[in-house]
């Protein structure tokens, strides 16, 4: 057995194996083609054994060289790896099989929440031993600006299919303006709380909408690190929704565990 084919004995995997994924990691992180000495030094391996490695991955059609410069990238192998794992990852379905779990460890009435013809629609609701006491359920659609939920879906989502319920709520919040109790009705304000929700990884209500309901949510995100489906936790005490709070964590890690970008849910948006 060669060396590099050695097993680990510490993760059971074999070293060979796992430094040519770093390589591969290394070169995805990348936004341009990388030359072998610049692999090799993100990577922390020798030139001749990135160069070894890489004339495998050519062989398979993984990674592609450049003529002139000779530099590395990600080939038509790599993309359709990418396209079938696209195709098989089910945002809703996995996170709807994991609610349970959420619920049972946060004590808290748990949502899963998709957009919707009509705006942020409840698609499934696990409540808690001590449920909350509110007319919410199955089929439910939130609102985008005075919910968690929607919240969620304003900062993460695309901004074109959410448009007209941003419109029309913000024209009736207009009409009264004391329903907008955390925020100016103005397109401005509105970009201030998108700003803050993005910064804090979650958004939140108060119970000054909904008298004595506090809620948390916080997104499910895909490849392009969108809203593909929003978490949300109900409860009453206003502890839960303050930022570093152990639910705050709990419910940022788990949403980070389902997307499929598990580096997106505790960054800002940068789009």
């Amino acid at each position: 057995m060669a060396k590099d084919d050695k097993s680990d004995g510490q993760t059971g995997g074999i070293q060979s194996l796992d430094a040519a994924l770093r390589l591969l990691n290394a070169m995805a992180e990348r936004h341009s083609p990388a030359s072998l000495s610049e692999l090799a030094r993100e990577c922390g391996m020798p030139p001749s054994k990135v160069h070894r490695y890489l004339s495998s991955f050519l062989h398979a059609g993984l990674v592609v060289q450049a003529g002139r410069s000779g530099k590395y990238d990600l080939g038509p192998g790599a993309v359709a790896l990418g396209l079938s794992a696209l195709a098989r990852h089910d945002f809703v379905n996995r996170a709807a099989d994991a609610l349970p779990d959420l619920c049972a460890e946060s004590g808290l009435t748990a949502l899963l929440v998709v957009w919707g013809n009509l705006g942020p629609t409840v698609v499934r609701w696990e409540r808690a031993a001590s449920p909350t006491v509110t007319s919410m359920g199955l089929g439910t659609t939130l609102p985008l600006l005075n919910s968690a939920s929607g919240r969620t879906f304003l900062a993460w989502a695309p901004p074109a299919p959410l448009k007209a319920v941003r419109d029309a709520e913000l024209r009736r919040i207009r009409q009264n303006p004391a329903s907008a109790v955390d925020f100016e009705p103005t397109n401005r304000g509105i970009e201030d709380m998108i700003q803050k929700i993005r910064s804090q990884g979650y958004a939140s209500v108060d119970g000054r909408f909904i008298p004595g309901l506090v809620a948390i949510a916080a997104p499910i995100r895909d490849w392009q690190g969108e809203a593909q489906a929003a978490i949300t936790l109900v409860g009453t005490d206003p502890a839960v929704a303050q930022p570093g709070s152990d639910i705050v964590r709990l419910l940022i890690a788990f949403c980070k565990d389902l997307s499929f970008d598990t580096m997106a849910c505790n960054r800002p948006n940068q789009s």
